[in-house]
């Protein structure tokens, strides 16, 4: 009996020591990689100097197109991430900070967002890599409901998420495969496009607690913040949404009919790449054209 029991125990043991080994494997992998995703890049390179930091969701992502900056002469990039909520944004820009890259405007997109509080779990997940260097990833992180099971049992986060952090991106991490994320500075170019040009924003927006922390990291930091609502297209139900969103945060910036014509739009929330650099004109003009 006692052999069996000690059988049973080195096969524990050895189940516990490959968890570790294959956890320090995978970490090690991704916090090399700076060419995989906006995270890593982030967390992997440099220091750096932003004249402008772009955040937020897709209407971010393709909305903001980075080159119009450089041309200007202004240094920039676009970390805007599809799916992404103002918790995602709100830890940007803290990792960004944390790494010790100096911002002087950060533009923020935040209509819709402002229709909750929640998380993207899809975007959330891409920053467990990272769980164990960086201060500002682990205290935000704990308010996800299994954190402690993330946090303290090894290779754990990567077989619950093995489609998104697993083998396939952990090989490409470990020899630094370029990805398209980051390329044209993070700025993602739409076409046009038959999508259905439709959208409901019969909702209330609400006073979000991520972006009052944005704001407040922003003064802190000497950073000055461009808070913006971009365009939706013609047929958009309840527009009024946007009216609301000024109420509630009068600093806000709405240019929600700056571009309205469809031929601009990929979708209802979305604008081509026409149309986003039609916006991005707009957006030079009128806070940086000195």
């Amino acid at each position: 009996m006692n052999k069996f029991f000690f059988f049973v125990f080195k096969i524990i043991a050895a189940i516990v020591v490959l968890a570790f080994l294959l956890d320090f494997i995978y970490s090690k992998s991704f916090c090399q990689s700076k060419q995989r995703d906006k995270i890593g890049c982030i967390y992997n390179s440099k220091p750096q100097e932003f004249d402008v930091v772009i955040l937020g969701s897709s209407r971010a992502n393709n909305h903001f197109v980075t080159e119009m900056f450089t041309n200007k002469g202004l240094t920039a990039f676009n970390f805007g991430m599809q799916g992404s909520k103002l918790f995602e944004s709100n830890l940007v820009l803290k990792l960004l900070l944390e790494k010790k890259n100096k911002i002087k405007n950060v533009i923020i997109d935040v209509d819709l967002n402002l229709r909750t509080n929640k998380r993207s779990d899809a975007v959330t997940l891409k920053f467990l890599p990272y769980l164990y260097g960086s201060d500002v990833i682990k205290n935000q992180l704990m308010v996800l409901p299994d954190y402690n099971l993330l946090y303290y049992i090894p290779f754990y986060r990567y077989t619950k998420f093995g489609s998104k952090i697993g083998f396939r991106e952990m090989f490409f991490s470990s020899i630094d495969k370029k990805s398209k994320e980051l390329d044209f500075g993070g700025y993602s170019a739409l076409s046009n496009s038959n999508n259905p040009l439709h959208e409901n924003l019969e909702v209330n927006p609400i006073r979000s607690k991520y972006y009052e922390e944005i704001k407040a990291i922003c003064k802190k930091n000497n950073i000055n913040l461009i808070a913006i609502m971009t365009p939706v297209c013609e047929d958009v139900i309840g527009i009024d949404y946007f009216s609301k969103v000024k109420k509630l945060y009068p600093e806000i910036h709405n240019y929600e009919n700056a571009v309205v014509e469809n031929k601009y739009f990929f979708s209802c929330g979305h604008m081509n790449d026409t149309g986003a650099r039609i916006f991005t004109t707009k957006i030079l003009k009128d806070f940086f054209n000195k």
